[in-house]
């Protein structure tokens, strides 16, 4: 089997050139910044390097950071903030680099985040107004895949797809998502019974689960789509949720270089997204309730 790797460099790429563009006219028409505010609970190193990542694609797209690194802090402490970012309006988009510390509550605090405002999906409002076909803000991870399927013109329509992992970030959004594209869709997750089996019957595996290698090359379908967002360091090394599946796999994600940085344009975008619709309603209600977006802006 000759494997195509999915490029997700690429891919990222050019959202960003086009994120960039669309800062820049944004800019123009309303001679004010596009601002994230980004929120770190807690020491963790790797949320740490994830958020300094995130901050520096921001800088190079044009977009400003307001960043809160809160080494110790409390659920009611942490909601304070976030209402006081959702009430204001030189805010964008708020991003929770999660997982937060065990005392704090994620789901009471990602729930607090302003639907218009929460750009990584992160709240259940966010998700079942996704999962119904609504508009929100869909998680940057699995968004960032169906960029990647987009960018290379994969239909899942009618396909069966393994969704190896059960995330409210991750696992549960991606499945919606690909039922909303009339994918047929199996969740499974490390307690799955015949976890090899439900992978070699997929078209399509998506892994999020977590577990380095967990997914042995000899158990994918022979020409299968591997889309692994699996990041794991082991003895030094950045290794997936999927053994290396060149050989048997069509086409593949690698680790590193494919689902990671497509999930930060993701972000990137969903961030302008939420900014050019913060300033058409603004718009709106500055013209007497008329639709009104000023040229360039769409």
């Amino acid at each position: 089997m000759n494997s195509q790797i999915l490029d997700g460099q690429r891919v990222a790429e050019e959202i960003k050139d086009n994120v960039r563009n669309r800062v820049y006219e944004y800019e123009q028409a309303y001679n004010e910044p596009i601002t994230l505010a980004t929120i770190i609970v807690g020491n963790d190193k790797a949320s740490k390097t994830y958020v300094k990542m995130k901050s520096k694609a921001c800088r190079e797209v044009g977009i400003h950071t307001m960043e809160y690194i809160l080494p110790e802090f409390t659920t009611d402490g942490l909601i304070q903030i976030i209402e006081s970012l959702n009430a204001n309006p030189s805010i964008n988009g708020i991003l929770i680099q999660h997982p937060l510390p065990k005392n704090i509550d994620e789901k009471e605090c990602f729930d607090k985040i302003a639907l218009e405002k929460d750009v990584d999906g992160l709240s259940s409002h966010s998700f079942g107004k996704m999962s119904f076909g609504e508009d929100a803000f869909g998680s940057a991870t699995p968004t960032g895949i169906l960029h990647i399927l987009d960018f290379y013109n994969i239909d899942v329509q009618g396909k069966k797809v393994c969704v190896v992992g059960r995330s409210p970030i991750l696992g549960k959004p991606m499945a919606a998502m690909l039922l909303n594209r009339d994918a047929t869709v199996t969740i499974c997750h490390t307690k799955t019974k015949n976890l090899q089996e439900e992978i070699g019957q997929a078209d399509i595996v998506v892994a999020a689960v977590g577990r380095p290698e967990l997914i042995k090359k000899e158990w994918l379908k022979e020409g299968a789509i591997v889309i692994d967002a699996g990041y794991n360091y082991v003895n030094g090394k950045s290794v997936g949720d999927v053994q290396n599946p060149s050989g048997v796999a069509s086409l593949y994600t690698p680790v590193p270089g494919g689902v990671g940085p497509v999930t930060i344009a993701t972000l990137l975008d969903n961030t302008l997204i939420a900014a050019e619709k913060q300033q058409a309603l603004i718009q709106t209600k500055n013209y007497g309730g008329k639709q009104y977006i000023k040229e360039g802006i769409k």
